[in-house]
């Protein structure tokens, strides 16, 4: 299915069959595919957690105030954003150096860049997580949705409860959650969108 067809095709799902589940290998292939998203100086700073049990289903869906697709899904990812990532990214840079895609003195620009920007700022740390990950959550669910699956996003979680229920670092800021599955019923036609006339200036 070619991209339009998908945008298309998209719209968030809320009934999914309880009894599908989804292997570690497919799960796997979906977040290397959400990875290849865009991230500012190649950062990367974004992390996954791939909620597939019972017993974690019930507790994400209890900091999700209660909505019930995160219990039928096969799985729900928790996409973050890493706020530290700036401190990771030589190692982030290194593989694409090793491989000759990125210049040294190129990464070396970006870590004096990212050096003289981002430490003393937590608002632009916020801001540069929250966009890597909403960028990568996108394309999470194109690529679920062009293996045939439904997908939800969902911004309605306790951000708070959710860290302390899974124990994340303060530095992992959870931005979207992620629902993949089997439908059980037709989908819903995808909404209609405002004319773009109403959205668009071109100057």
């Amino acid at each position: 299915m070619n991209l339009a067809a998908l945008l298309n095709q998209r719209t968030a799902y809320y009934d999914y069959d309880a009894n599908e589940s989804v292997d570690r290998q497919t799960i796997e292939q979906l977040v290397t595919e959400a990875m290849k998203a865009p991230s500012a100086y190649h950062l990367q700073n974004w992390y996954f957690i791939a909620v597939t049990t019972p017993e974690h289903k019930n507790k994400l869906c209890q900091v999700a105030y209660e909505q019930r697709q995160i219990l039928s899904a096969a799985v729900t990812f928790i996409v973050c954003g890493d706020m530290d990532g700036y401190k990771r990214l030589p190692a982030a840079l290194q593989p694409s150096i090793d491989m000759g895609t990125l210049p040294q003195i190129l990464a070396t620009s970006f870590i004096e860049g990212i050096n003289n920007s981002h430490p003393n700022n937590p608002q632009l740390r916020r801001d540069e997580a929250i966009r890597s990950a909403s960028l990568a959550s996108m394309v999470l669910m194109l690529t679920a949705e062009s293996k045939g699956f439904a997908t939800g996003p969902m911004s309605g979680f306790d951000i708070t409860a959710l860290q302390e229920a899974f124990d994340l670092p303060e530095y992992l800021l959870p931005v979207m959650l992620v629902t993949v599955g089997t439908t059980t019923v037709p989908r819903f036609p995808s909404k209609q969108r405002l004319p773009v006339v109403d959205k668009l200036t071109i100057l």
